[in-house]
């Protein structure tokens, strides 16, 4: 199984998947890891990524994903995942790819990107994430609010992973 921490900037997502690889004992993936320099200089200098961008950089996330399920192994990644298109090219044909969902209303998510440092994201780019955003439906993604703290968080993903392995 491959679990993906999707969300905005600012929702908590390396936290999140990194306390869900720990409680799943499995490997972490921080999605950012795989994006270009010209990537992250646009995002530092507050432009936002195009579509062109993205492309490679979301393949070569799921070339990594690919890898794990060769391996047989459980995973976690990050990434925004901000379009169904893009989900879809992380997901492939794989039932074993799920998404988890941390949303977040605009006013937490920038007051946490306001109090991060060391983070190439330029925060102004909040609003242009949620303008691309396109929701994931219960049939594509376990939805989580990100005003629990991180350990409900992750109680709740294993909560509903479970409720829906079930049924």
């Amino acid at each position: 199984m491959i679990l993906i921490a999707m969300g905005v900037s600012g929702s908590g997502k390396t936290r999140i998947g990194e306390l869900l690889a720990e409680r799943l004992h499995c490997s972490f993936t921080d999605g950012d890891a795989f994006h270009s320099e010209a990537n992250k200089k646009k995002m530092h200098d507050g432009i936002p990524l195009t579509d062109d961008d993205r492309w490679p950089w979301l393949r070569t996330i799921r070339a990594a994903i690919e890898e794990k399920q060769r391996a047989h192994e459980t995973a976690v990644f990050t990434c925004s995942s901000l379009k169904r298109s893009y989900r879809d090219i992380l997901r492939g044909s794989d039932r074993d790819v799920r998404f988890v969902y941390l949303k977040g209303s605009f006013e937490v998510l920038h007051d946490r990107l306001a109090s991060r440092t060391g983070h190439f994201f330029d925060p102004s780019l909040l609003q242009s994430q949620l303008d691309t955003l396109e929701a994931p439906g219960p049939d594509e993604a376990i939805e989580v609010s990100i005003e629990h703290t991180p350990e409900q968080i992750v109680d709740e993903v294993i909560k509903q992973m479970e409720t829906r392995r079930t049924s």
